[in-house]
């Protein structure tokens, strides 16, 4: 039996090190719920801006391995801009640090919220074994990539880039969920039929690609749940 207990046993988790040694208190568990639990984050964020009224449309794609998914929205786009007090950009700061985003003063950047407030994108990037951000703004394409939550490079530029949005890829990390779960294509449908009905007007397209050809499905019920109580 373990009898000593001093200040040299003590430990600091630092980053998103937490987030990996102890995934179930963040996502609930590392099963198949916990799998799909980072993909309603990354959708929830981007919800948000169609809340706020910045966006209209939320695109998710489940790709051909079944173990990948995209969701992309035409929102304002994530920002891109140095942080002078990190000397990183803004983007590698949302989804490299825990409790970091514009969700927590209310009536700014975001009015209402149903996400994690700053939790989720940062959460989903350290529990991925790689996760590709791509940023629409201010007229240049913006591209940051990850492996396990850490920056794999510096923010790039693509190039010129016509409207707005983001654009998330992210694979779950088989060392943390065991290797034998995929997406479900029929859980994903059901969540994301109940927010087209939630957020009356918000258009939702989902792609399936593990079909052959891709099966493609859009949600949208402009009067909401009174659509759905019908």
């Amino acid at each position: 039996m373990a009898t000593k207990y001093t200040g040299e046993e003590i430990r600091v988790l630092e980053g998103l090190e937490p987030v990996r040694q102890t995934p179930g208190m963040y996502i609930g568990n590392t099963s198949k719920d916990g799998y799909h639990h980072l993909l309603w984050e990354i959708v929830d964020n981007s919800i948000d801006e169609v809340i706020n009224k910045h966006a209209s449309k939320v695109h998710v794609t489940l790709h051909k391995d079944g173990r990948s998914a995209s969701v992309e929205d035409n929102g304002r786009g994530i920002p891109v801009d140095m942080m002078a007090k990190y000397k990183k950009s803004a983007a590698e700061v949302i989804f490299t640090t825990l409790h970091s985003g514009a969700k927590f003063d209310r009536g700014k950047s975001y009015a209402v919220s149903g996400g994690l407030h700053g939790v989720g994108a940062a959460v989903v990037n350290a529990l991925s074994s790689e996760l590709v951000v791509t940023v629409k703004r201010d007229g240049e394409r913006h591209e940051l990539t990850f492996q396990r939550g850490t920056a794999t490079g510096k923010l790039k530029k693509l190039g010129a880039a016509r409207g707005t949005g983001t654009t998330i890829k992210f694979s779950p990390d088989d060392d943390v969920f065991g290797g034998k779960i995929k997406f479900d294509p029929a859980q994903i449908i059901e969540r994301l039929e109940a927010k087209s009905y939630l957020h009356g007007g918000l258009e939702i397209v989902f792609t399936d690609e593990t079909q052959t050809p891709p099966a493609v499905r859009t949600f949208i019920h402009p009067q909401g749940i009174a659509e759905y109580l019908r």
